[in-house]
């Protein structure tokens, strides 16, 4: 009787999700009314035990730091100076400004771990750039979609340290972990523009000569390095610290947030009123982030004592997959499950089923781990949820339609699951560096 409530719970879970009620609501909601009908008061003392443990965990003061360093770091301009400088750089190739759209990405997703943040900023700076040379609509909006959507997996990553912290994993390891498939994905994206572009040239022009020669080499570089530099610092900084074993995640994200402040009042970018909208921003995502978490933590204790992780891990047992059948499967789930729900409530309704299911599998729990925010990648892309084309849709030029960032990130769908492929046939792309760093 317990595991067919528990089913009921998570239907409804997903009915609420599609009618697009807050998800922090409708996992808290649930929680109550079913905890309520079947443990009677009782279960308020465990969401009080659940929110008391999410509090007191010392690796959650990462995020808002973290989140308070992405901002900073998109208040005071360092994208905008990234993408100019490699804007002369990359421009004279086909395809150039896709390219040098996913490099500032990439080197922005090591910076900041906010997809909002780097989608909104390549969306105002790099598709009206990239519209004014003739890129193909689908192309420069699904380029910014999936460029932006790499802040979550390249460290420091807000989806890691939760990971890390639910399923009792080392984030640095797991940071250690996510950096080579972050790269490879960034590594895909730019081989599909170069080749797309090379293969229709009108979907990516170049750069005019005339504009090519306007500014001479020297200032080119000297732009280039001049941006990369921040950047730069900021990673070394951050990801050295942990890597080396100097500081925790925890302390490398509030070193992170001095750095990027002191780097934007370097540039005399920094303002009360930037700082502001940094302070009320980080407040802002960090309250969204603990609620939904809160919420998701009641859902699981609710729905796992109702017995409904043993039922889901026995039927997919039981479906006689095999090992790499059952691991297919729970990612397909994942996958599913981004259509519909945010990637917080994702994580923290699989990890307590589909982890204990991994280990039981004998797969690597920190390979597992990234292997899901691999996923959880195009969670982000997958209508009708599709978080990035809602982001990029806020700031674009109004002939971009829907319709055109749909089209433009379905290839980028495809080089994700090659990726997730390669992951699994080659495990060593994740777990080499944390075993060589971090013993």
């Amino acid at each position: 009787m317990s595991e067919t409530v528990a089913m009921l719970m998570f239907l409804l879970l997903l009915v609420g999700c599609v009618l697009g009620f807050p998800i922090a609501f409708v996992l808290a909601g649930l929680a109550t009314l079913f905890g309520l009908g079947y443990w009677g008061s009782e279960v308020l003392l465990m969401f009080v035990s659940r929110c008391y443990g999410m509090m007191s965990d010392y690796i959650m003061i990462a995020v808002p730091l973290f989140v308070l360093m992405g901002y900073i770091m998109e208040q005071t301009g360092i994208a905008v100076r990234l993408y100019n400088g490699l804007y002369y750089i990359f421009g004279p190739v086909r395809g150039g400004l896709g390219i040098a759209t996913v490099v500032v990405c990439t080197l922005f997703a090591a910076s900041t771990g906010i997809i909002g943040a780097s989608i909104v900023t390549m969306g105002l700076l790099a598709l009206p750039m990239m519209l004014k040379y003739g890129y193909a609509k689908d192309l420069a909006s699904g380029t910014v979609c999936a460029g932006g959507d790499l802040g979550i997996l390249i460290p420091p990553s807000i989806m890691l340290v939760v990971l890390g912290s639910q399923a009792t994993l080392s984030v640095g390891r797991l940071f250690l972990g996510a950096f080579p498939p972050g790269l490879l994905l960034s590594a895909l994206y730019i081989t599909y523009i170069a080749v797309r572009c090379l293969l229709r040239p009108k979907d990516g022009p170049a750069m005019s000569k005339e504009e090519r020669t306007a500014v001479p080499l020297h200032m080119r570089m000297s732009k280039a390095v001049e941006g990369v530099i921040p950047p730069i610092l900021l990673i070394v900084c951050v990801l050295g610290a942990i890597f080396l074993g100097i500081a925790t995640p925890t302390e490398a994200a509030a070193i992170g947030a001095f750095i990027a402040l002191a780097i934007g009042m370097i540039y005399r970018e920094v303002t009360w009123k930037k700082l502001k909208t940094a302070f009320v921003g980080t407040l802002k995502t960090t309250s969204m982030v603990l609620f939904v978490m809160l919420g998701a933590s009641c859902f699981t204790a609710v729905f796992l004592g109702l017995g409904g992780g043993e039922v889901v891990t026995g039927y997919l047992i039981g479906l006689g997959l095999g090992r790499y059948g059952l691991l297919v499967l729970m990612l397909f789930i994942i996958f599913v499950l981004g259509m519909f729900i945010d990637w917080i409530g994702i994580l923290l309704i699989t990890i307590p089923i589909f982890m204990p299911l991994a280990k039981m599998l004998e797969f690597d729990p920190l390979w597992f781990g990234i292997l899901m925010c691999l996923d959880l990648q195009m969670s982000f892309l997958t209508p009708p949820f599709a978080p990035a084309t809602l982001y990029l849709k806020g700031v674009a030029p109004e002939d971009v339609q829907y319709t055109d960032m749909y089209k433009g990130v379905w290839p980028y769908l495809i080089l994700i699951s090659a990726a997730i492929a390669l992951c699994v046939l080659f495990p060593e792309i994740v777990t080499w560096l944390p075993e060589k760093m971090i013993k």
